[in-house]
Parts: C-alpha cells; sequence; structure tokens
C-alpha cells in the first residue's frame, strides 16, 4: 500500500509541472490521435460514420463520467493513488482496443479508456492548481492550455502517418506502451500534492460538495462558459468525414489541417499567459468567447453563399480556436478555484460539463452523418453564444 501513498524514489515536495502536463494530455490522447482513421476503422468493420462516431461520444461521455467518480475521491483519498489506478485502466484498454475484433469490442475499450483518461485529466489539473495563488493558477493553467492544444493539433497527424505505415491498430498498442512508461514514472517519482484531505464517507456527501458548487455564480457561470467550446468535438466528429467526402482531402492531408486549426489554441494560451497578470480574469475569458463566436458566423454566412471550400473552413476555425485557447485557463482557473476547500470536486465538476456539452455535440451531430455541415456549425454557434451569457452572469465582482 506505500506505493499509494508514497513514490518509489526520494523526489521534490512539489512534482514538477512537466509531469503534470504530460499526465494531463494522456487523458485526451486516444481521443484525437485516431481521429483520422475513423473512416478506415468504419471500411473494416463495415459500419457507418454515424456508427463510427460513437468511438468519439462514448468516449467523451466517459471521461465526463468518471471526472465525476475522480475528483471527489482525490480531495478524500489524495492525487496520487487515484492516479495510479486510472492509468492502469488507460493502458490496460490501449490494449483491448489494440486486437478489439468489431465495433462492439472496441467501443467497450473505448470506454475503459475514457475512464482512465477521465483521471489523468482530473488529476492533472488539480495537481497544477494544489497550492498555487490565483494569479500563478492562471499562468498555469495556461501553460497546461498550451500543452492541451498542442496534443489534438499533433496527435491526428502521428495518428495518420502510424496507420498508414503500421495499421490503424499499432496506433492503441504505441499508446498502451506509453501509458505503461508514466504509469512507472508517476510510481517512482510523484509526491502527494493535496495537503488538505476532506473526508467522504459516502455519496451523499460526493453530492454534497456537486450541489454546493452549482451554486456557486462563480463556478457555474465559468463552467458553462468555459465548456461552451467544447462545440469543438462536433466539428471533430464531424470533420473526417467533411475533409474526405466534401473537400476530398486523404488521412495524411486531415492530419495536417488538424493540426493547423489547433494551433489557435496554442496561440490563443500564449497570449493569456502574458495577459493573465494585467487584465481580470472574467474579462479575457468573455473576450476570448466573443472571437469564437466569430467562427461559426464566419462560416455560416461561406455555407449560406455556396461558398465553403478549404479557406473559408479552415480559416473560422482557427479563429474559433483562438478564442477558445484566450477563454480555457481563465474559465478553467476561476471554475476550480471557486472553493479552495472542493478544488478537485471542482476540477471533476469542470471536466464533467465539458466532456457533457462536447459529447451532446457529438451526437447531435453524429446524427446527420449524411449532412453534417450545417447541424455542425449551427451547434457551434449556439454553444458560443450561450458560452457568452454564462461568463455575463458571472458578475464583474466575482470575476
Amino acid at each position: 500500500m506505500r506505493l499509494f501513498t508514497s513514490p518509489w524514489l526520494a523526489g521534490a515536495a512539489a512534482p514538477g509541472l512537466t509531469l503534470l502536463v504530460i499526465t494531463t494530455v494522456f487523458g485526451t490522447l486516444s481521443m484525437h490521435v485516431v481521429v483520422p482513421v475513423l473512416p478506415a476503422v468504419a471500411r473494416e468493420f463495415d459500419v457507418s460514420a454515424g456508427s463510427i462516431q460513437l468511438t468519439i461520444s462514448l468516449y467523451l461521455v466517459g471521461v465526463a463520467i468518471g471526472q465525476l467518480i475522480y475528483g471527489p475521491l482525490s480531495d478524500r483519498f489524495g492525487r496520487r493513488p487515484i492516479l495510479i489506478v486510472g492509468l492502469a485502466i488507460y493502458s490496460i484498454s490501449m490494449t483491448a482496443a489494440a486486437f478489439a475484433p468489431g465495433l462492439g469490442t472496441l467501443l467497450v475499450a473505448r470506454a475503459c479508456q475514457a475512464l482512465g483518461g477521465s483521471c489523468a485529466l482530473v488529476m492533472g489539473r488539480a495537481m497544477v492548481r494544489d497550492g498555487a495563488e490565483s494569479s500563478q493558477a492562471a499562468v498555469r493553467m495556461a501553460t497546461l492550455g498550451i500543452a492541451l492544444s498542442i496534443t489534438p493539433a499533433v496527435a491526428p497527424l502521428v495518428g495518420a502517418y502510424v496507420s498508414a505505415w503500421f495499421g490503424w491498430r499499432m496506433i492503441f498498442g504505441l499508446l498502451a506502451i506509453a501509458t505503461a512508461i508514466l504509469f512507472a514514472i508517476v510510481l517512482a517519482t510523484l509526491p502527494e500534492t493535496n495537503r488538505n484531505k476532506t473526508p467522504l464517507p459516502g455519496l451523499g456527501p460526493m453530492l454534497a460538495s456537486y450541489a454546493s458548487l452549482t451554486r456557486s455564480r462563480r463556478f457555474v457561470g465559468y463552467a458553462i462558459g468555459g465548456a461552451s467550446s467544447t462545440s469543438f468535438y462536433a466539428f471533430l466528429s464531424a470533420s473526417p468525414f467533411i475533409f474526405s467526402s466534401v473537400l476530398g482531402r486523404s488521412p495524411q492531408e486531415t492530419g495536417i489541417l488538424y493540426l493547423l486549426t489547433l494551433v489557435g489554441f496554442t496561440v490563443g494560451s500564449i497570449v493569456a499567459m502574458r495577459l493573465a497578470t494585467k487584465f481580470r480574469g472574467r474579462r479575457l475569458a468573455q473576450t476570448g468567447n466573443q472571437i469564437t463566436i466569430c467562427g461559426p458566423v464566419l462560416m455560416l454566412w461561406a455555407y449560406t453563399a455556396n461558398n465553403l471550400n478549404i479557406w473559408t473552413f479552415m480559416l473560422p476555425m482557427m479563429l474559433f480556436t483562438i478564442g477558445a485557447g484566450l477563454a480555457g485557463p481563465f474559465a478553467q482557473a476561476g471554475a476550480v478555484g471557486a472553493d479552495p476547500k472542493r478544488i478537485g470536486a471542482a476540477s471533476g465538476l469542470y471536466g464533467f460539463t465539458q466532456m457533457a456539452i462536447g459529447a451532446t455535440c457529438s451526437l447531435i451531430v453524429g446524427a446527420f452523418d449524411a449532412a453534417p455541415v450545417l447541424p455542425m456549425i449551427l451547434i457551434m454557434l449556439v454553444a458560443s453564444l450561450i458560452g457568452q451569457t454564462a461568463y455575463r452572469a458571472i458578475g464583474a465582482e466575482q470575476g
């Protein structure tokens, strides 16, 4: 049991930011790396585009549910033991996906990946936030945001080329190996960061923690505002088929296009780091959200004018991701720090809100697999407008 509380090797009192960032990005890695090869998987299993999109939607649902569970548990038992269990689940489920004989097995493996990956997301955010002052937390969250933006940008490109060289199953095989290495590093070096464990003896207190957070206007405003940008998952689900069927691009080209699109997250996060100590978080989050609104508005104009092409599709998406990258760090810092006694629970509930909205957007656009362009645009536009309303509802004194 000592392995669950103390690292093998004597280390620093606090974990390095690099390890925390790597841990967090692993939570989303398996979702993005397979996106360009979804049409190929659908062909191998002889299923429809809507059916294979369930590998994205189900992953988002699993991540949403997992974050609700892991947050309060980490407040009670600590970040380290919960993370160790989650990484073990993650690695084993990767192996199962690599040998999946059909869609049913793959979906079960993806659900287990989501439960393991959600642990990495929650623990990473919570450990980054543990012990950090408000201004420092925003800077650290911005650093995390840069990593989380680079990962989905690079992962699809890597997945496309690994699939082209070795087949799509090797994507999961390599992820299983990488997760096992991270698991060993965590066991050996990661100390506990939760210095104020909160007793949670049962389901009732866990729900009470969430109920307390939902009564916080600050938490709710930042959570809904930050989660509005996860309408990006509508793009993530629909775009492989838009790129291949509407725009006529190969999986390798699709990977490059994702890289270009998601550079916007990095740009927005870098701007957030530079402005974090100069302006109030709510103001910057709201400004970032206003930028995201411009993306689907321009794309809708191009679609209704029958002028949708690679430029009028990609440039508005980059605008959307720049705004999301700017708003995200301040939304996370504001929501996770809304109640210092419930940082883990807030991290979990914030993540749940993000993934629940993202899964909903993905499922809706999946229902229109024959013609997903307009539904995708409208989903992103409506979600962004809701986010703007949420930020306004926080109030200046809460920002």
